[in-house]
């Protein structure tokens, strides 16, 4: 069985026992959190969606919270003498899957 979730402004195809990193959530390590926004439940050739997943709820644990890799950003305008380098890090949050209901 498998589940379509959005969190954090992106969409998360999930089964039970997956481990996905989303976006950061405000929760500690070890808690549960549940997932209202279900947009499509499957299991093998029948698919549930709109409608028929209103009350579908997907609950995890969060089992990591951290920054991903750094991602370096830079801008060079020729013979102007101009460099600019940025760089980012996302923070994320790592979930175990455990129900789909």
């Amino acid at each position: 069985m498998y589940a379509v979730i959005k969190t954090g402004g992106k969409q998360y195809r999930v089964a039970e026992g997956d481990v996905v990193r989303i976006e950061k959530l405000n929760a500690d390590i070890g808690s549960e959190v549940t997932f209202d926004e279900v947009l499509m439940v499957g299991e093998g050739a029948k698919i549930k969606a709109g409608k028929d997943t209103a009350k579908a709820t997907v609950t995890g644990v969060i089992t990591e919270a951290g920054r991903g890799q750094k991602v370096v950003i830079f801008k060079k305008r020729r013979r102007k003498n101009y460099r600019l380098t940025k760089g980012h890090r996302q923070s994320f949050t790592a979930v175990r899957i455990a129900k789909i209901g």
